[in-house]
């Protein structure tokens, strides 16, 4: 979604750093909603998205290796593949995008990806 119908009115999840700088958003139900969407799908939602995220920067022996072999390659292979995190941020973008579609659309909902936000808020329109 582009551009938002005038008269829509946002709620915003801000990013939780209670444990960390790890790209976790605070699954409080905003009272805005309520009677809108159930309070266990919404968090459910938030739920997945923040797991998506933990994967996505989750520190294992194939990231590390992909970081490796980016600089021995003088970045070059990056250009021929996406690397672990592109394709968990992009796993989380289609996770979105099925919710809206599956779920919030039909309730006048729109939930917009977080990375258009620079990782800083999960904006919600209704």
């Amino acid at each position: 979604m582009d551009e938002v119908p005038a008269g829509c009115l946002k709620v915003f999840l801000q990013r939780d750093y209670s444990e960390g700088m790890a790209v976790k958003f605070e699954r409080g139900f905003p009272r805005e909603l309520e009677g809108r969407i159930l309070r266990e799908q919404f968090e459910q939602t938030i739920d997945h998205i923040n797991s998506l995220y933990r994967q996505a920067e989750d520190l294992t022996c194939a990231s590390c290796c992909e970081g490796c072999f980016a600089c021995l390659t003088s970045y070059i292979f990056l250009c021929c593949m996406k690397t672990h995190y592109e394709k968990k941020t992009k796993e989380a973008r289609d996770y979105i995008d099925e919710q809206n579609d599956t779920i919030y659309r039909p309730k006048n909902l729109y939930i917009v990806d977080p990375m258009l936000r620079g990782l800083r808020v999960i904006e919600l329109y209704y």
